[in-house]
């Protein structure tokens, strides 16, 4: 393996933006991140208040994972966030796991594609693809689904397990969400396929960076 010069790179200069929550008369308590040393999270983005990011998990640059109105956040082994990728919650408003509640809970092996916004209180189960500029929102999504780019998921819709959103659908009455086709094998191998590429990153930014 050769590698270019790299008189010019400085990782210690950049630095993600990890902090607690400011106290608000709603949020009236600090809460700091709670993220596994195995995860990575990219120069240029930031994880604020209550959210517990599991093992192995990627979050590119420029992402913002923000519980500083709704909270708590979880997001599962093996996700992958990606570039420009906004998380958010409104106040008070959960989905329930496992009799507890979250503001945002985002299960293992999902992928969020670039620029796409996950805005609490959402729900996305294990193996679920989110496509570029996609908005959940206010949603429930089942495990392994496929959101393609620019679909949006809100008005409190759940989708069924292994369903596949459109490109550019707007999935806003329940109706629409029960029409919703199956996902194909090839579909289902595409996500596996960026997963697969994500889950080397943990590993090898840190490896960079170090």
């Amino acid at each position: 393996m050769t590698e270019e010069n790299l008189d010019n790179h400085q990782p210690a200069n950049f630095a993600p933006f990890i902090s607690p929550n400011p106290v608000t008369s709603f949020n009236p308590v600090r809460r700091y991140p709670k993220i596994d040393k195995t995860s990575f999270i990219s120069p240029f983005s930031s994880v604020i208040g209550d959210v517990r990011i599991k093992d192995n998990v990627f979050v590119g640059p420029n992402a913002a994972v923000r519980a500083d109105e709704g909270t708590p956040f979880y997001i599962g082994s093996n996700t992958n966030l990606q570039d420009g990728v906004i998380l958010h919650g409104l106040l008070k408003q959960f989905v329930s796991v496992k009799d507890r509640a979250y503001s945002i809970y985002i299960g293992n092996n999902v992928s969020v594609g670039h620029d796409a916004l996950i805005h609490g209180p959402c729900y996305l189960g294990n193996y679920t693809f989110v496509g570029f500029k996609a908005i959940v929102f206010n949603a429930i999504v089942g495990k392994g689904s496929f959101i393609s780019y620019n679909a949006a998921i809100t008005n409190g819709v759940r989708i069924a397990p292994n369903r596949f959103v459109p490109p550019g659908a707007d999935i806003d009455t329940q109706e629409k969400a029960d029409r919703l086709r199956r996902v194909t094998e090839e579909e289902r191998e595409f996500a596996r396929e960026v997963q697969r590429v994500n889950q080397e990153f943990p590993a090898s930014y840190q490896a960079l960076f170090s």
